[in-house]
């Protein structure tokens, strides 16, 4: 059901001008000299690359795409120019986008290799992982696909030590992806626990998922509140990787809605459409956590995915109800299409009770869309030394997350008559704070961080380095988050 990524990578220290592949990319600075792999190039092929930027042609601008379809002097058959921009601006970010890019521009037909002559060694990491990215489209139920991963990728000049890391960001990321934009008839909690299972087998983490026998027996009435409406049972999947002796623990939570119709608070038809997307906190958990197991880094991290369906029915969580959590808090729901908060409280007490450092990761609300555009996650923490170290693992990953206030002043805004909280914050500012306080109440005494990705997880339309629909938003994110705990 959901595809892998097949493709191998490989690195290799020849001379660009000599590895035979369908496509060679070499990438280029803007209005600086060429570098070592780009040069070698221009010699062997009799000055095409300076001619090239005599012409105007090429200027290194970013995400400059200049093809050459006939190269003489080269093994490879084609030859594709990549523009980096300014050396001093590049960041891990620019630099997968370049290698996205790039594979965007070759991966619309069949090739066999793909190679990419890398500016430095340092870019491994960043352009492998890219030249993944751009090989996957949207295009998942496609009788003809719209985008072909070719059988191998060749980093040119790259560092050998870094290819792990290469490959098991590049399948997370593929994994993440392909469940976000997985249609809703496919993708529900009961099959995407069965992913994760499979996932769980082959990368070497444990796997254990809870009936709604279990979730009820478990106290988790605040997420069986949310289910309750669907005819697709909820799940409740646990992830567990453990390093030998290792005594720092992880927790990443991820809500997994696998359609949000909104409920009976019901959604219009636009508002809906892409509400398969709704899952991408906990599909970033997933690869994440395949990610993390699959290089064995050394952290203990229980990985956690509330994953439920949001529908109307005769028996679905009404306007005025008062739920309980896990923790026995009551929340009195307001609106049932602020649902994701509802089953994040019971995971977060769980998590609560297995770690004392937690990160979640939810597409929670628009009002974060509205506050910070649709390629920035809004964070929210209760401990500002644990926020900044999240969010200096995100900025090294190449993404993007903006930190929002928590001070007291905002808890008014889920205060209610007639429980310990209500669901929304009543009105129309605020609106992703209040979804940050409200899950601020079922951490206990844990460090945390909210992450709200509803905008970046997400993209409405293509760009020259990414197709539309799930970005795999924070799964790179989360294995320098993992990096960073071993660190301290």
């Amino acid at each position: 059901m959901i595809a892998t990524l097949s493709t191998a990578f490989e690195i290799v220290t020849a001379a660009p001008s000599s590895v035979a592949a369908d496509w060679l990319a070499v990438g280029v600075w803007a209005e600086e000299a060429l570098p070592p792999a780009a040069n070698e190039l221009n010699t062997a092929t009799g000055g095409l690359l300076a001619k090239l930027r005599t012409s105007g042609d090429c200027t290194g601008k970013h995400l400059e795409l200049v093809p050459v379809l006939n190269p003489t002097g080269v093994a490879a058959t084609r030859l594709l120019v990549v523009g980096l921009g300014k050396q001093a601006d590049a960041t891990r970010a620019t630099l997968h986008d370049a290698g996205a890019a790039a594979a965007r521009f070759i991966t619309s037909k069949k090739v066999g290799t793909i190679a990419f002559a890398l500016p430095t060694p340092e870019s491994t990491l960043a352009i492998g992982v890219g030249l993944a990215q751009g090989c996957q489209g949207p295009g998942v139920r496609k009788t003809t696909p719209t985008r072909y991963a070719p059988t191998q990728f060749v980093l040119v000049g790259g560092d050998l030590t870094v290819l792990p890391r290469v490959s098991a960001e590049a399948e997370a990321l593929w994994l993440a992806r392909e469940l976000v934009n997985a249609p809703p008839c496919d993708l529900y909690p009961e099959t995407f626990a069965v992913v994760a299972a499979e996932a769980g087998r082959t990368h070497g983490f444990s796997v254990e998922v809870w009936d709604e026998s279990r979730l009820a027996a478990e106290r988790m009435g605040s997420l069986l509140g949310v289910a309750r409406g669907s005819s697709r049972p909820a799940r409740f999947v646990i992830l567990r990787y453990t390093s030998p002796g290792c005594q720092t623990s992880l927790g990443l939570v991820g809500k997994g809605v696998t359609f949000d119709s909104g409920g009976l608070s019901l959604k219009t038809t636009d508002g809906m459409v892409d509400m398969k997307c709704d899952m991408a906190g906990a599909a970033a958990v997933l690869g994440g956590v395949q990610a993390i197991a699959s290089l064995g880094l050394n952290v203990n991290v229980v990985g956690i995915l509330a994953l439920v369906e949001n529908m109307p029915a005769g028996n679905a969580m009404k306007l005025g109800d008062v739920l309980t959590a896990r923790n026995g808090k009551t929340i009195e729901v307001l609106n049932t299409d602020a649902e994701g908060r509802l089953i994040l409280a019971d995971a977060l007490c769980f998590a609560a009770e297995q770690v004392n450092l937690i990160v979640d990761f939810a597409t929670l609300t628009g009002a974060c869309l509205v506050a910070l555009g649709s390629e920035t996650a809004g964070l929210m923490t209760n401990d500002d030394a644990f926020g900044e170290q999240i969010l200096g693992a995100i900025r090294k990953a190449g993404e993007r997350a903006w930190k929002l206030p928590m001070d007291a002043s905002y808890d008014a805004l889920i205060k209610s008559k007639v429980a310990d909280m209500r669901n929304t914050g009543g009105g129309r500012w605020g609106g992703a704070i209040a979804g940050g306080k409200f899950l601020e109440q079922f951490v206990g005494t844990s460090k945390w961080v909210h992450l709200d990705i509803a905008g970046p997880a997400w993209a409405e339309a293509e760009s020259a380095a990414l197709d539309a629909g799930g970005t795999g938003c924070m799964v790179r994110a989360i294995v320098e988050m993992a990096k960073s705990i071993t660190s301290v």
